[in-house]
């Protein structure tokens, strides 16, 4: 089995192997073209279709953007990112439809051994990350390796997100923990904003 193999596999693997060293180098190439050009969103739209592994419609990031590979990246329909993503994706990447992410998010599927000699082996892992439909992660999350976030989700600006959060969630602080769910009161609070908003028009 390869070391591209075992890291996607969520093994321990070797990440300055040759293949893994020419994939990295080949994306970094690509991306410095991607972040040089920040209002050619034709060329940048092309570029990031060109290298995930599922890119829907209406995927937008705002300025720079840090990857790692790519190919590892899904995300669905209507995506918006503001400045300074992160995606380490020695893993999977899975995102759904209608997300946004505030500035300086960080999706890490990389990890480590945690004692130092093992860690100084060069050795490391990594673990699937999936955030569901109709999310919004606040400036400065940082998701950890392995976690998934439900559907319907509000994660709170400078969280720290290292274990599951269930659908339609508010969640926040570091580390990461349910505020509560999101129920028909929110519904009906940003709904009288709405119907306020257009009676004023």
């Amino acid at each position: 089995m390869t070391d591209k193999e075992k890291m996607l596999k969520g093994d321990l693997y070797f990440s300055n192997c040759k293949e893994l060293d020419d994939m990295r180098n080949a994306t970094e190439k690509i991306m410095q073209e991607f972040n040089d050009d920040i209002t050619d969103y034709t060329k940048r739209d092309k570029i990031i279709r060109s290298l995930f592994k599922k890119c829907g419609k209406n995927v937008f990031f705002r300025g720079d953007l840090h990857i790692d590979y790519g190919c590892n990246i899904s995300i669905g329909n209507n995506f918006f990112a503001n400045f300074g993503t992160i995606m380490l994706d020695v893993n999977e990447i899975v995102i759904g439809d209608g997300c946004m992410f505030g500035p300086r998010v960080c999706l890490y599927t990389a990890g480590h051994p945690v004692p130092f000699q093992e860690r100084n082996s060069g050795l490391e892992y990594g673990l699937k990350i999936v955030i569901g439909d109709n999310c919004w992660l606040g400036g400065n999350v940082i998701v950890n390796p392995g976690v998934t976030i439900g559907s319907g989700c509000v994660i709170g600006s400078g969280s720290v997100v290292t274990k599951n959060i269930p659908d339609n969630s508010i969640a926040v602080g570091n580390p990461c923990r349910v505020l509560r769910s999101i129920g028909s009161e929110d519904h009906k609070y940003w709904q009288e904003k709405i119907d306020k908003y257009n009676r004023d028009i």
